[in-house]
Formats: C-alpha cells, sequence, structure tokens
C-alpha cells in the first residue's frame, strides 16, 4: 500500500537521464520476450522428413539442437536449484548439477566465465543461474551452460562475499587515498536507482527541505535480480555524462540482504571506483554494508542519510553565512580602528620628526651663519684698517690736503703751473685754495731764492 503510495507521488517534473538511441519509447520488444520466441519457433525452417523414415542419430541430435535454439528463452534463462557434484577441472571449466524438487540438471561453466565464479561455490549451496540450454551431442542429454552464478543462503552469500572482497581489495579499491571530497554545496547531482523505487522519494523529500537550488537528475535502473549488476555499470557510466553533474549518489531502499547482491558484484563495485564523479552511497537499512559502500567516496546507511550527508541544511547555511557577515563586519571595523590609529601615530611621528629635523636644520643654519659671521668679519677688520692705512697715506698725498694746509695752486688756460717760468707778466692765472679759487693778473715775476 505504501508502495503503491509512493509510486503515485513520483513527481512528473523530475528529469530523466536517457542517450540517444537507447531505443526509449520506440515499442520494441524485449529479447527475452516469451511470445516472440513462440512466433520465432513457429517459423522456423524445419527438414522435411517423412514420418517412419529412419533417421541417423546426428541427424536427430542437430534437429533437436535447432529446436533448442529457436526458443529465444532457452537462449538466456535464469534458474535456480542446489549445487551438487560440483568439480573445478584443470582446465578452468567448472563442473556441476542443479538439482530441483523431482529432477536434475548437468551444468557446465567454462573458463572464459570463469571470472564470475570465485572458489566459494560448494555442493548444497543455493544458487541463482543465469546461462542458455543446449545438447550435449557427444552424450545425448540436454544441459544448462551457465554464464553466471549467485549464491542464495547466507552462507554462501557471505563466503561468496568475503573472497570479493578480498579479490578487490587486492586491487586496492577501497585504499582510503581513493577517496574524493563531495561537493560542499551541490548545484546538480545525477541520482542512480530505480524509477518506481522509494529511495527517490527518500532522496527528494530531504532534498526539498534542506537544499532545493540543487537540481537532481534521474538516471533510472534495476537495482534488483541477476541482472541489475549490469544495468547499474551502465547507469553509473550515464551518470558520468550528465552535463553540470557534480556528484553521483547510488540508493536503495530496504530489502533483504539478498535484495544488495548487485551491490557485491565485483563489476558493479569496480565501476563505483572508476565514476569521473565522486560517489555516494546509500544502500539498504542501516545494518547493511555492500562492497558498494566501502569502494564508494563516502557511504551512508540509508537513502534519506545520503541526502541528508550530501545536501546541506539552507537554514543552516544562512545562520552560517550571517554568522560569517557578523564576523567579517566586525574583523573590518576593528581593522579599520587599528589603521586610524596607525595612520595618527604615523602623523604624529612624522611631525615630531619634521620638527625635529626642522630644529636641528635651524642649529645648523645659526651655526653655519656664525661660522660664516666669523670667517668674514676677522678679514674684513683686517682689510678695514690696511683700508684706512692706505687712505690716510693717500689722504696725505692728496692736493686737497695741501690745500688745506695753507698751500694753493695755480693754473693757466687749463695747465697747472709749477714754476714762475711758466708764466708772463700781465697772463692770467687761476689760484686755487682749498676752499675755492680765485683770478689774478701776474703784475711782476720774481725769481724764488732760497737759502739752505
Amino acid at each position: 500500500m505504501n508502495m503503491a503510495l509512493r509510486k503515485r507521488q513520483l513527481p512528473r517534473a523530475l528529469p530523466l537521464f536517457f542517450e540517444e538511441g537507447d531505443g526509449r519509447g520506440t515499442g520494441t520488444q524485449p529479447k527475452n520476450d516469451i511470445s516472440g520466441a513462440e512466433s520465432a519457433a513457429k517459423t522456423q525452417p524445419q527438414s522435411q522428413q517423412k514420418p517412419n523414415t529412419p533417421m541417423e542419430v546426428d541427424q536427430l541430435t542437430e534437429r533437436l539442437r535447432n529446436l533448442f535454439a529457436s526458443d529465444e528463452l532457452l537462449k538466456s534463462v535464469v534458474i535456480t536449484g542446489e549445487i551438487r557434484e560440483a568439480k573445478l577441472h584443470t582446465s578452468g571449466h567448472y563442473y556441476f548439477a542443479l538439482l530441483g524438487e523431482n529432477s536434475r540438471i548437468t551444468c557446465a561453466l567454462f573458463r572464459q566465465h570463469s571470472g564470475y565464479v570465485p572458489s566459494w561455490p560448494r555442493d548444497g549451496d543455493k544458487v541463482i543461474a543465469e546461462g542458455k540450454v543446449d545438447i550435449y551431442p557427444q552424450r545425448g542429454t540436454y544441459q544448462f551452460y551457465a554464464r553466471r552464478l549467485i549464491p542464495v543462503g547466507e552462507s554462501a552469500m557471505e563466503r561468496a562475499r568475503q573472497e570479493v572482497k578480498l579479490r578487490l581489495e587486492a586491487e586496492g579499491l577501497f585504499s582510503p587515498g581513493l577517496k574524493r571530497p563531495l561537493p560542499e554545496f551541490p548545484e546538480c547531482v545525477a541520482l542512480v536507482t530505480s524509477q518506481t523505487g522509494a529511495a527517490v522519494q527518500d532522496v527528494l523529500k530531504v532534498a526539498s527541505t534542506r537544499w532545493k537550488i540543487c537540481k537532481i537528475v534521474l538516471v533510472p535502473t534495476q537495482v534488483q535480480g541477476i541482472t541489475a549488476p549490469q544495468g547499474i555499470i551502465e547507469a553509473l557510466r550515464k551518470a558520468a555524462f550528465v552535463r553540470n553533474a557534480e556528484c553521483v549518489m547510488l540508493v536503495r531502499g530496504g530489502g533483504g540482504r539478498e535484495d544488495l547482491l548487485p551491490f557485491d558484484d565485483a563489476d558493479v563495485v569496480r565501476a563505483v571506483r572508476s565514476c569521473p564523479l565522486p560517489v555516494i552511497t546509500g544502500l539498504g537499512h542501516q545494518q547493511d554494508t555492500t562492497l558498494c559502500d566501502l569502494a564508494a567516496d563516502y557511504s551512508a546507511p540509508t537513502p534519506s542519510a545520503a541526502a541528508e550527508r550530501l545536501f546541506p541544511d539552507h537554514q543552516a547555511v544562512m545562520n552560517g553565512l550571517g554568522a560569517l557577515m557578523f564576523r567579517l563586519k566586525k574583523a573590518l571595523a576593528a581593522r579599520i580602528e587599528r589603521a586610524h590609529k596607525s595612520v595618527d601615530d604615523f602623523e604624529r611621528i612624522m611631525l615630531f620628526k619634521v620638527q625635529s629635523k626642522i630644529k636641528e636644520t635651524e642649529a645648523y643654519l645659526k651655526n653655519a651663519e656664525l661660522r660664516l659671521l666669523s670667517g668674514v668679519r676677522v678679514p674684513l677688520s683686517a682689510e678695514r684698517e690696511a683700508m684706512a692705512r692706505r687712505a690716510a697715506a693717500l689722504d696725505a698725498l692728496s692736493p686737497l690736503s695741501v690745500l688745506a694746509r695753507g698751500f694753493v695752486t695755480c693754473e693757466s688756460d687749463g695747465r697747472r703751473l709749477s714754476s714762475v717760468k711758466q708764466v708772463s707778466e700781465g697772463d692770467k692765472v687761476e689760484i686755487n685754495f682749498a676752499d675755492g679759487r680765485a683770478e689774478a693778473e701776474i703784475i711782476t715775476m720774481h725769481n724764488a731764492q732760497f737759502t739752505a
């Protein structure tokens, strides 16, 4: 009832990932459709053989083989039974019989398919086998040619799981160094799961309440049954090509331990580890741990827990951003305050340095002035004294000084007269005194007579 309700609640707007040319919506019939096999059997040409006409054994065997080959169901059939008479041949082929309630069938698993079957199968193990039915001409019996064996029952499943786990550990697929971080704030996620399973609703419910802005692209696949591993591998390959996808979610709802067998498949585990995008798993119940969980970049116990781990809480993010903004504002205000204080301190220091430099310069200039004055005054005083002596000497030699002492000069026609012989009686002469001059006329001339 709950499952039907959840299927009806699946939103039509959830994007699905489809590759071009995958046959979706074309109405093509599945290969294992029984009606198609019956139709093919009816149209299969048979060799003409008259009733009661003897046939060679080879002819009969070939006719029977053609009948088996014409049935599409027998080409790929899944059966279940209990292993008996198991034997691993030195050639690498594995021979056994599968028992039902009232019948048995001989089986062979050839070496090329032995990679799917480690050494875990034992007599008494219940298994699911996938392969084809054909005639074994040499013994005249029909035989099941297995391609894949899956254990049924806790003992067989756990032995198989542990053996695969050891093999994958040896390959390094569970190494912690290979783990990649999940996106902190994903914007696009590829969801690999069943389109009709409850896990889709679980993931969408968590995403809608925690991180609505993330786009979820569903990559649908079968997650249960013998053919599920190949579908999961293909879905993981497609998920890596989802545009703008940052992470892959591989989830499946609860169920029995046998329902989780596809996630213990070695090839599925390798596909998880080789996915180019980080992978987070949420498979089964809390007590279940698959090999895919060990290989994933992060594993959660349930699909809801995986969604809670991948999608951050929007309200918590907003609260964190608010607290961060408050701290940033507070730190910025403190930094601005420190910057203002630094500027003020720098201004005071520079002012002190400038004032000190000015005082030093003033003192230097004053000292330089004193040194300059001192250097100038001494030679200037000496020069003044020398000049005074020279001026005194010149003054002594100056005609004005002679005139000041009562002497006069006499000139005639602009010529200074120094001898009485230069004039004659009646000549006009100019007599120069210290305070002026006078004109005179030579009346009488006398020769000077000096006595020693």
